[in-house]
């Protein structure tokens, strides 16, 4: 049976009201993968780069990387085959029903997402993989990890899946999902195009969920 495998990871914070350094979007994103082969050319653009003296951090993460890093794993994730997904949240027009709190706000989006835009790729018959960044601290992450599992036996058109939750330092194919993450985030948060146009034509779905709504909570 075919393998489908998708690594998701966010963008933004859960912080509600309008300060400096607060994010104006959540973004959460997802890269599907007929297979895992950029991971291997990770490890091993990694260690090209040591031996370069490259400026590297414990592992790739595009908001802490150097510029010089930044094109050099763009260029390796895109030899390979992925399609990308996103769902845009404009936090200040989320109802305070829907932001009473974290582990909800985070469920709205992934439920979305994954209806309308990662479900209807997976074919019935295929076995499928989801791997997501884990996402605030150690104690919270059950209350994280469950409405997603919640999320996924409602939309998912196969039974044959499971749900893995690990830190993106740990699986380069989620370190694709994060650099994939930031250009959408420099795109929507600062309209700086730059890497979004590396990643743009891999994009099948970019929704901006309460792009109608026009009353803003905060």
């Amino acid at each position: 049976m075919a393998t489908h495998f998708i690594f998701s990871d966010e963008t933004g914070d859960f912080t509600f009201t309008r300060k400096p350094n607060v994010s104006k979007y959540f973004i959460l994103c997802t890269v599907c993968m007929p297979d895992c082969e950029v991971r291997n050319d990770l490890i091993d653009l990694r260690q090209e780069l040591v031996w370069q003296d490259a400026p590297l951090g414990d592992y790739f993460h595009a908001s802490t990387d150097k510029q010089e890093i930044r094109d050099a794993v763009f260029e390796t994730i895109c030899k390979h085959e992925f399609t990308i997904q996103a769902t845009i949240m404009e936090k200040s027009k989320a109802q305070p029903q829907i932001r009473i709190d974290r582990p909800f706000f985070y469920k709205t989006g992934w439920y979305f997402h994954f209806k309308h835009g990662v479900s209807h790729t997976i074919k019935k018959d295929c076995e499928t993989l989801i791997t997501a960044a884990s996402i605030g601290t150690k104690k919270e992450r059950l209350s994280f990890s469950n409405p997603v599992d919640d999320v996924m036996r409602q939309t998912m058109r196969t039974r044959n899946w499971k749900t893995d939750f690990r830190p993106a330092s740990s699986d380069p194919c989620l370190q694709v999902a994060d650099y994939c993450a930031w250009a959408l985030h420099k795109k929507w948060e600062h309209n700086d195009l730059r890497s979004y146009e590396l990643i743009s034509n891999r994009i099948t779905y970019e929704y901006d969920l309460w792009r109608r709504g026009t009353e803003h909570y905060y």
